[in-house]
């Protein structure tokens, strides 16, 4: 099967799902489209086929992508829905979601059943990553339905092959994990830096040269300094994320405390109104808790 007859049906036109499916569609691939809200395929019906149903999407599929927003509506989506059922021999599903290791492996069980293949392959990167076609994608899976998606992933990102069905997933927490704890830390840091009398801006410019220099203190601090939290990844999603963290730590007998805490934070964010905040909005609690804002000291982001 080569790429330019390797048809591809994608289920979940969101945040990360309408980049994707764009990239897909500029390297050529013929798609069919389905999404709950179906107004969210509409920029692509001149390009895509729009499906119904999940079930009426997958139909004579290769590769069937669902990038959903958690555990329960994968489920809902593959078992219920009825996409694991109309799946043709030989298809290839790849789940891109973030969802449970346990449950990727129970769906790859129940994808073999009917003679198709499974990866999953959660990504890092968020929408800009997504748009730009430079996700990083974790995939577990067998080596010969990576080799399969790779055509696939090649339109989207970096693939990295974690192990075994799961493996994908257990990667994709690590990195939520570090990427929860990382953005706490630096909006600690940077309150710090301001309610001292320094000017965040000019301490995140300097922190971004040595050793506490990362991706997150460059992108989510100067986020945090303009104070635009509009959602590039939810914090409601984080939150899912830092719980299924725990849930994994609590099965393989681990205690995590700094994710603990990270989960605490923004549990408390949701439960304060912010759920479709950024994750960086992680900041917005962080004030809450001690009566301070961020850049009401300084020359300010722009000075």
């Amino acid at each position: 099967m080569t790429q330019k007859n390797l048809r591809i049906a994608f289920l979940g036109i969101g945040l990360m799902g309408a980049p994707m499916t764009r990239n897909l569609l500029d390297a050529g691939f013929p798609m069919t489209l389905w999404n709950r809200t179906a107004s969210k395929c509409e920029p692509f019906r001149e390009e895509a086929t729009i499906a119904a149903t999940p079930a009426e999407a997958v139909v004579g599929a290769d590769v069937v992508i669902t990038m959903l927003e958690n555990g329960q509506v994968v489920e809902d989506v593959l078992v219920h829905q009825g996409a694991i059922g109309a799946l043709k021999a030989g298809a290839l599903v790849v789940d891109m979601s973030s969802v449970q290791p346990s449950l990727a492996r129970e769906l790859a069980g129940l994808v073999g059943e009917r003679g198709a293949g499974f990866v999953d392959a959660p990504v890092s990167g968020g929408t800009v990553g997504a748009a730009e076609a430079r996700l990083s994608i974790m995939a577990g899976g067998a080596e010969a339905d990576v080799e399969r998606a790779l055509p696939v992933f090649g339109a989207l990102g970096k693939c990295t092959r974690i192990g075994p069905v799961g493996a994908g997933q257990l990667a994709k927490l690590a990195n939520q994990a570090i990427v929860g704890i990382t953005i706490g830390a630096v909006s600690e840091a940077l309150l710090l830096a301001a309610k001292g009398g320094a000017d965040p801006a000019a301490v995140r410019e300097a922190l971004l040269g040595g050793f506490a220099g990362s991706r997150i203190l460059e992108l989510h601090g100067q986020r945090m300094i303009d104070r635009d939290f509009a959602p590039g990844a939810p914090a409601r999603i984080q939150l899912k994320d830092m719980r299924m963290i725990l849930d994994e730590a609590r099965a393989e007998g681990l205690t995590l405390p700094l994710a603990q805490q990270t989960h605490n934070e923004y549990l408390s964010l949701v439960a304060n109104g912010h759920s479709d905040v950024d994750h960086s909005g992680l900041l917005l609690e962080l004030e809450h808790m001690n009566g301070a804002l961020l850049g009401s000291l300084g020359r300010g982001p722009k000075g």
